[in-house]
């Protein structure tokens, strides 16, 4: 498949004109035009890169890419070598953030919640979320214990709980990733479950003082099955090779 039509397709198929992102949707680093393997990752770590050209990868995609907002423009360090490794191999690099998280059928929300046996009943329409978040309801009611260990079993990590009280897990709101500061509008949406990846301090005051419990489920974890489910719909698609690689990340 020739590679500026495979970004045209996913530019389609993720809508990116919708999103104002922190990094650049698409192409990041071109590489050779034909692609045939495409090597599905959630980061473009120096590991994936050396992984991906193990596996003989024309192309690398994944959720978190580069150049994102604020960062140094400067070519050097980990970022010179991460650069040197694609553009010595050929190999391209494409990235969807925010694109990819709030897709109804591949983003990583809706994959989460498929994974938890949550019904989603719709998403956190705050503006500033850009229908990056959902809520939605748990299958039966479960104690904050319970349903974190089905949340450990399911994404094979466990997860820190918050509890907000003693209520059960029943209208539970999530936005995987680094999404902990949108607690305040699952609250105000009724949730009585927030789920995300990772936990600042303020989060667990506001979970305390607010009555709604908080699952710190891992950022890494959390966002592992939106880019693999899209890899394996472009395998399909297109009939290309596609290999997922989990490299684990406790963060």
């Amino acid at each position: 498949m020739n590679l500026y039509a495979l970004e045209t397709y996913l530019n389609q198929l993720l809508n990116v004109s919708k999103f104002r992102d922190y990094a650049p949707n698409g192409i990041q680093v071109e590489g050779r035009a034909e692609i045939k393997r495409i090597v599905t990752g959630v980061s473009a770590s120096q590991a994936l890169l050396d992984a991906a050209v193990e596996q003989g990868a024309d192309a690398i995609l994944v959720h978190h890419g580069y150049f994102w907002k604020g960062e140094s423009p400067v070519i050097r360090g980990m970022k010179k070598r991460r650069l040197m490794t694609l553009l010595k191999h050929d190999m391209s690099l494409l990235g969807y953030h925010l694109p990819l998280d709030a897709h109804p059928e591949f983003g990583n929300n809706v994959q989460l919640a498929q994974l938890l046996g949550i019904h989603v009943d719709g998403v956190m329409d705050a503006r500033e979320l850009q229908g990056v978040g959902n809520i939605g309801t748990v299958a039966q009611p479960l104690s904050l214990v319970a349903f974190g260990q089905q949340v450990a079993s399911a994404l094979v990590r466990e997860p820190l709980l918050i509890a907000g009280g003693e209520h059960p897990v029943q209208r539970i709101a999530w936005c995987t990733g680094g999404a902990q500061g949108y607690i305040q509008q699952a609250f105000e949406l009724g949730a009585d479950t927030y789920l995300s990846g990772e936990i600042s301090e303020h989060t667990v005051h506001f979970a305390r003082e607010n009555g709604i419990h908080y699952i710190a489920a891992g950022h890494h974890a959390t966002e592992r099955y939106g880019i693999q489910a899209l890899g394996e719909h472009l395998a399909q698609q297109f009939g290309l090779e596609h290999l997922f690689l989990d490299l684990n990340n406790p963060a």
